[in-house]
């Protein structure tokens, strides 16, 4: 099987790593240099355009910012993609847009998943990341395999848009456990508790995340070199509160941690890590 690798970002590069680690050929184009280079060097196959990794892949793989780049990409390669291929978006987007994206591909008889992942950086180093997965079970399960090489969980959540209804689920889980854990951290200091010893004693009860156990340390240390940015995240929430919008659901408190990452953003940190919440509240 031959895979197309389109978006080696922060996310996409690792990832498209350990697609070539686990023995498969993946075809890549970026528009930086250097890039094509270093996955050249670990056995990536670079191309000049989108349309010659459509052409060359059965399946190709899509990971960038949001639903405009999406769509733009699918313009690109729609017309050069092999009948009876794939496309696997793991960009973080709008439900309607995958539905949207998935219709114009069934019209050139190519299949397509929405598998948009969690975990951040590490974890797409790792290949430990979360994928949620929606589209046709028969198709999920055909590049499943494929799949599982950058992932510790893949999970078939239903049929096309649904994985990218339940990252945006997940998206305010992590928002609003980040915020919790900066307001507890904040007051926690002003008390003159140690926050590792704090960290490490509530870590093990109830209180325990992932959160606190990935994002802790670099909140602690006020390290906010990025895994996931602020501005990708506020991204997210602008995609949960438009889809709560047109459901006409309410989501206080994600609308309100919207708007502390809008003012980070406003403040020049929207480049920093979303762990950089705790900025906010200190």
């Amino acid at each position: 099987m031959k895979v197309g690798f389109i978006g080696l970002g922060i996310m996409g590069k690792p990832m498209c790593r350990n697609l070539i680690q686990a023995g498969y050929d993946v075809v890549i184009c970026s528009s930086k240099p250097q890039t094509n280079d270093e996955m050249q060097e670990v056995g990536a196959i670079v191309v000049n355009s989108y349309a010659e990794i459509a052409q060359q892949s059965d399946v190709v793989f899509t990971m960038v910012p949001n639903s405009p780049e999406v769509r733009e990409v699918i313009d690109q390669i729609k017309n050069r993609l092999v009948p009876g291929s794939a496309v696997i978006d793991m960009s973080s987007i709008a439900p309607l847009a995958s539905q949207e994206v998935a219709e114009v591909l069934k019209e050139k008889g190519i299949q397509f998943l929405d598998a948009p992942v969690s975990g951040g950086e590490p974890k797409a180093i790792e290949g430990t990341v979360s994928m949620m997965v929606g589209g046709d079970e028969e198709t999920f399960l055909k590049y499943k395999p494929v799949l599982e090489t950058m992932a510790g969980s893949v999970v078939h959540v239903g049929s096309v848009g649904s994985g990218n209804s339940t990252k945006l689920a997940n998206q305010i889980v992590v928002a609003l456990n980040i915020a919790a854990v900066s307001e507890a951290f904040v007051l926690g200091e002003k008390m003159g508790v140690d926050l590792n010893k704090l960290r490490e004693a509530i870590r093990g009860g109830l209180a325990g995340s992932a959160v606190l156990d990935a994002k802790g340390p670099m909140m602690i240390d006020h390290q906010f070199e990025p895994g996931f940015k602020i501005d990708l995240h506020l991204k997210d929430l602008g995609n949960v509160l438009e889809t709560a919008n047109q459901l006409d659901v309410s989501l206080p408190m994600t609308s309100y941690i919207q708007e502390v990452l809008q003012k980070l953003t406003d403040s020049g940190y929207g480049s920093e890590d979303h762990a950089a919440i705790l900025r906010y509240f200190e």
